[in-house]
């Protein structure tokens, strides 16, 4: 085998364990915010942590195992429809939030965190189970429920993730009422499902934001050479004149996620201090290695 297949099998493990690390983590996120804040102050969630917690209001039955018994029914369809690599990832997360559950409820038995303040509590609650669920799509992954609608949806039209899951999840907070009889915690419950779809769109889109540079440089060609593989960009020369030397310039076009920044201009730095870069943010950007078009 070559160095650089090694090296590129080596990357593509790692990302992989990197993308289930940052799944367990958001699993936990979630698990944190609706065990410890929402449950103990009978405020339903949407999906089917949603559907678990009014069949637990109803009957104290736990909420983990009504939780993987719907998710192993809606998994089915993801293997058929978003695929293995999306499904294997999506059973790991339902299996990590299955297991800690009852850790956390464990945990934290006896403490009832803002009784007496139900919107705190749903404002907090929200914002870790939003957070849980921005963290594990990602990374590639789902938590079940509503989420994989969600992503089935997403994968072929051009509808944000939070949006699907708001409007999927209107008629389980509306079905808590005949759980609770109480309709302020209906109202709290939307409340919930709205912050929730606000954090879920801000972690996503910050994960997807995309950035773009024009770099000029006489070591152009070993800058760009390090952009490909380094980072697996691609890197565009275009030509350019100089209006104040008159001089013929090369500059480099690259699109990258921001995330990528640092590297790109400590890699800059270290062929050409004196390079001129300009960096920008862009709305969107579609192609290989970024978003698919889904414009029919």
């Amino acid at each position: 085998m070559s160095s650089e297949f090694i090296t590129t099998h080596k990357q593509r493990v790692a990302r992989e364990l990197r993308d289930y690390m940052m799944i367990a983590l958001g699993m936990i996120m979630y698990s944190v915010g609706w065990t410890v804040f929402l449950l103990p102050n009978n405020i339903t969630t949407g999906g089917v942590p949603g559907i678990a917690s009014i069949v637990y209001f109803a009957s104290g039955f736990p909420v983990q195992y009504t939780y993987f018994a719907i998710n192993a029914f809606l998994l089915m369809a993801s293997l058929f429809i978003l695929g293995w690599k999306f499904s294997v990832k999506t059973i790991f997360a339902v299996l990590t939030m299955t297991l800690v559950l009852p850790i956390i409820q464990s945990m934290t038995s006896g403490v009832n965190l803002l009784h007496d303040q139900p919107f705190m509590a749903c404002v907090i609650g929200a914002s870790f189970c939003g957070g849980g669920i921005g963290v594990t799509f990602s990374a590639n992954g789902s938590s079940g429920g509503t989420d994989i609608i969600a992503a089935i949806v997403n994968k072929y039209h051009d509808i944000t993730l939070g949006r699907v899951i708001l409007f999927t999840d209107m008629i389980i907070i509306l079905s808590s009422y005949f759980a609770l009889h109480d309709w302020e915690k209906v109202v709290y419950g939307f409340a919930t499902l709205y912050i929730s779809s606000f954090v879920l769109d801000q972690v996503v889109n910050s994960a997807r934001q995309s950035v773009q540079f024009f770099i000029i440089s006489n070591k152009y060609q070993e800058i760009g050479h390090r952009i490909n593989k380094d980072l697996h960009r691609g890197v565009t020369f275009m030509d350019g004149v100089g209006c104040y030397t008159g001089c013929d310039v090369k500059m480099m076009f690259v699109l990258a996620k921001k995330r990528e920044s640092t590297t790109i201009f400590r890699l800059i730095k270290d062929i050409d201090p004196n390079a001129f870069v300009s960096q920008s943010a862009v709305i969107g950007v579609f192609g290989e290695g970024f978003d698919r078009i889904k414009v029919k």
